[in-house]
C-alpha cells in the first residue's frame, strides 16, 4: 500500500527495465514503465523497435544516451510521481545536454503540450499507438526539433513484433491479444489515451506463446483492457458476434476459443489472463478453464462499487445482482477458483449506505485480494464533464480505510483455509527475504515461499502449505 492505495502491479510500477538478451546495442537506453500490465507490455515492443535501432536495455538511467518513461494517466498520483522523475532526468540533462527524453504511453497522450512546451520536460512525446515512429521521433530530435505523435489507430495491434523480453525471471511473459477499450466507464480515461478496442490475429498470439515455451518460458498472461470482447475473424474485428453471418461465425475465434488454442500449446505451459470485464464475462470462458488444468484457476474480476446505483453512474454496464450472479458461476464451474477485484471508493454522489453495500458485497464474495482507490477525477471522462466530485477527501479516506481493513481480514481467512492443502507451485524466482528460499504460485495465483533445497526458477514443484499470512503462504516441498 502506497499512500492509501495499492498499486496496480507493485512489480512493474516505476520499474526500471533491462533484458539479458538486449545486451549488444552500443547506445544506452533507460526505459521505465508505470501503471498496468500493459504499459509493462507495450515497453517490451518499445525495446524490441529500439534494439533494431542499435540501443540496448540498462537499468541505470545515468550511463543512458536515450531515456524513456512509460507512463499512466489512470490516476493523478500516477501522473505526479512521473513529472517528479522527469525533473530528476532533466537534471542529468543539463550536465550532459546530448541526452534524449521521451515519455510514452497515455500520459504522454493527454499532456502532449504541457510536456513539451509549457513544462519543457522532453524532447520526445509517442503515444501507445506509435511506437513504430520512434526512430523517425528521435531523429527529429537529432536534427534539433521537438518531436510527437500521438495519432489513435483502428488498426495497430504490433502482431508482427517480436517483443524484448524484460522480465528478470524468464519463467513468465505478457502478451497482448488486443488493445484499446470501447467500454466507456464514466470514471475511466483509457478510451481517450489508447482508442477503440481491435483484436490481434490469433496465429500470431499462438506463435508468440509457441516461442516463449521453447525459450523456457512457462507461464504467459493474455492482456487487454476487456480479454472477455476478444473477437477476431479472418479481416480483422467484427465487433458483434451475432452481426456476423453463420459462415463468419464458423471462422471467427473469441476469447473461449483463444484461450483453449494458447492452452494447446503445450500442457506445462500455464496461461492467465488479464483484464476480465463482468458485463462480458461468459460461462463458456469458465468452462474452458475448467477443461484445461493449465488454465490457471484465477479471476481478476473488477466490481469498482458494491452499489447499483453507483455501478450506474460509473456506466459499467451491470448492476449488483449480475455481478454476484457472474461469482456464483465461477464457485460452481471451477471450484476454489482464486477471485480478485478493483474497488473505487467515493466516486461522485456515493453515500455512506452505498459504501455500506460495498463492504457487504466484499462479506458476500470474501476476495482472495484486491486493489484499491480512491477516486481520483481525471480530465476529459465522463465523470468530469458531466458529475461532481463531491464526496470530501475525509470520508474517501475513511471509506478507503475499512475496504483495506476489511480484505486485510478476508485475505488472511483465504489463505488460512491453503494450509494443510498442497498445490503444484511454478518457481518464479528467489525470495526477497532469503537466498535460501524460493517463490513461486500457484493455479490460484497465490505467492507460496518455501526452502530452496536443489529446485530453480523454471521448475514446477508440489508444495504443502503449513503457514500463512495475509499476503504469502509458507510450504514445504513434498
Amino acid at each position: 500500500m502506497k499512500n492509501g492505495e495499492i498499486v496496480l502491479d507493485e512489480a512493474i510500477q516505476g520499474q526500471a527495465l533491462s533484458s539479458d538478451n538486449n545486451s549488444t546495442g552500443s547506445k544506452k537506453m533507460y526505459l521505465e514503465s508505470y501503471g498496468c500490465q500493459m504499459n509493462f507490455s507495450d515497453s517490451e515492443i518499445v525495446a524490441s523497435i529500439m534494439k533494431d535501432q542499435g540501443y540496448s536495455v540498462t537499468d541505470n538511467y545515468k550511463e543512458a544516451e536515450l531515456i524513456f518513461v512509460n507512463t499512466c494517466a489512470i490516476r493523478e498520483n500516477a501522473e505526479t510521481k512521473v513529472r517528479n522523475r522527469l525533473k530528476e532526468y532533466n537534471a542529468i540533462k543539463r550536465k550532459n545536454p546530448g541526452v534524449v527524453i521521451g515519455v510514452l504511453g497515455c500520459m504522454a497522450e493527454r499532456l502532449k503540450s504541457k510536456l513539451l512546451e509549457e513544462e519543457k520536460l522532453v524532447d520526445i512525446v509517442a503515444g501507445p499507438d506509435s511506437y513504430r515512429d520512434l526512430p523517425n521521433l528521435l531523429s527529429q530530435v537529432e536534427d534539433g526539433r521537438k518531436a510527437v505523435n500521438v495519432i489513435l489507430s483502428k488498426e495497430e495491434t504490433y502482431a508482427d513484433i517480436s517483443p524484448v523480453r524484460l522480465s528478470k525471471n524468464g519463467v513468465t511473459a505478457f502478451i497482448s491479444i488486443m488493445r484499446g477499450c470501447d467500454n466507456m466507464c464514466s470514471f475511466c480515461v483509457v478510451p481517450f489515451t489508447r482508442g477503440r478496442e481491435r483484436s490481434r490475429d490469433p496465429d500470431t498470439i499462438i506463435d508468440e506463446a509457441q516461442q516463449l515455451y521453447k525459450d523456457g518460458f512457462r507461464e504467459v498472461t493474455l492482456l487487454g483492457q476487456n480479454v472477455d470482447s476478444y473477437l477476431w475473424y479472418g479481416g480483422g474485428l467484427k465487433k458483434e458476434f451475432k452481426n456476423l453471418s453463420p459462415d463468419e461465425q464458423l471462422q471467427s475465434v473469441n476469447f473461449a476459443q483463444l484461450l483453449e488454442k494458447v492452452a494447446s500449446v503445450n500442457k506445462e505451459l500455464r496461461v492467465r489472463f488479464s483484464t476480465s470485464h463482468p458485463k462480458d464475462m461468459t460461462d463458456e470462458v469458465l468452462h474452458m478453464m475448467a477443461k484445461h488444468e493449465n488454465i490457471c484457476d484465477y479471476i481478476h474480476l473488477p466490481v469498482q462499487s458494491g452499489s447499483s446505483e453507483v455501478l450506474q453512474n460509473m456506466n459499467r454496464g451491470y448492476d449488483r445482482e449480475w455481478y454476484l450472479n457472474r461469482i456464483k458461476s465461477i464457485r460452481e464451474i471451477i471450484p476454489g477458483c482464486g477471485i480478485s477485484s478493483d474497488f473505487i471508493t467515493g466516486f461522485c454522489d456515493e453515500s455512506e449506505q452505498n459504501h455500506k453495500e460495498t463492504l457487504s458485497l466484499m462479506e458476500s464474495v470474501k476476495y482472495d485480494f484486491a486493489y484499491m482507490f480512491k477516486y481520483s477525477e481525471r480530465p476529459n471522462t465522463q465523470a468530469e464533464r458531466k458529475m461532481t466530485d463531491n464526496v470530501d477527501e475525509k470520508s474517501k479516506k475513511e471509506r478507503l480505510n475499512e475496504i483495506i481493513q476489511l480484505q486485510q481480514k478476508h485475505s488472511f481467512e483465504a489463505n488460512q483455509k491453503h494450509v494443510g492443502n498442497s498445490y503444484k507451485v511454478l518457481i518464479e524466482g528467489t525470495s526477497r527475504k532469503s537466498d535460501a528460499e524460493l517463490f513461486g504460485r500457484n493455479s490460484q495465483n497465490n505467492v507460496v515461499v518455501f526452502a530452496k533445497g536443489e529446485l530453480k526458477p523454471g521448475d514446477y514443484a508440489e508444495v504443502k502449505i503449513v503457514d500463512c499470512t495475509s499476503a504469502t503462504l509458507i510450504g514445504e516441498v513434498l
